[in-house]
């Protein structure tokens, strides 16, 4: 990564020092930099919101600009995608330089507009929003473990078939990631055989239902979200050879937001 990014980086934890409000999330000298800066906006929607915002630098940033996703449970998440394609326009003015801290104080003074133009447009494509539902959506699960895992992984591998679903069943040390793509009533059906079916089995060998699955993230495939072909399972005997698979199919910021809080 850049040294530019290194002092950049250094910079923001001296300005954002309160505890949780800059957490870095990967580094790497071949990916570069992931990190968290977490900010209260006053006096939007009458009341103070959280935003979480998610940065990657890249290795040739700031010639290119950072990948970011914002979330927040102030917000829906159409405002917040609405958030991140202006921050991601407004980068563009500040190609060359360091920009996270501009985005941070911009997103700060223009959160009210955005989440106001936001509405008007959502309500202008009332009408439409039915549509949605026929779009290609996406789903990331972690399993907190698998105990019976052959026959664990040969029944997300039928479940995944018979709902015409693709993606990865990930495995990393003990990590356990399942990402799927697919039209969103597969979705919510896989969803529904994961939470009622007894897949596994418990401590004394009988058979249970999935109890301490997460949902990491459900949201509607992006145009920057490559389409897996079909289902695969996959094992990674490092965290860059997982994050390279993320990165292959157009998902950095899926991986920095929600993979490094795992290894915690």
């Amino acid at each position: 990564m850049s040294e530019l990014a290194r002092e950049e980086l250094s910079a923001l934890a001296a300005i954002y020092c309160e505890p949780g409000a800059c957490e870095v999330l990967a580094t790497s000298e071949t990916h570069g930099i992931s990190f968290r800066i977490q900010i209260s906006v006053k006096e939007v929607l009458h009341t103070d919101v959280l935003l979480k915002l998610f940065f990657h630098l890249p290795v040739n940033y700031p010639s290119t600009v950072p990948d970011i996703s914002v979330t927040s449970d102030q917000l829906t998440r159409a405002q917040c995608v609405d958030v991140r394609e202006k921050l991601l326009e407004e980068a563009k003015q500040h190609l060359s330089e360091p920009m996270v801290h501009d985005l941070i104080l911009w997103v700060q003074q223009h959160l009210k507009d955005v989440i106001k133009q936001s509405a008007t447009v959502c309500n202008e494509k009332t009408t439409l929003s039915k549509g949605t539902e026929d779009g290609i959506w996406m789903l990331l699960l972690h399993l907190d473990h698998m105990r019976a895992k052959a026959k664990y992984v040969k029944t997300v591998e039928k479940w995944a078939s018979d709902l015409r679903l693709t993606g990865r069943l990930m495995f990393m040390g003990k990590i356990i990631l399942i990402l799927l793509q697919g039209d969103r009533n597969s979705i919510k059906e896989y969803l529904i055989l994961q939470k009622t079916s007894k897949v596994d089995v418990d401590s004394s060998g009988k058979k249970c239902k999935e109890k301490m699955m997460r949902v990491l993230c459900e949201t509607e495939l992006q145009s920057q979200h490559k389409r897996f072909q079909m289902f695969e399972v996959k094992e990674y005997s490092a965290l860059e050879e997982l994050q390279k698979e993320f990165e292959t199919a157009g998902l950095t910021t899926l991986f920095s937001e929600f993979v490094p809080p795992l290894l915690k």
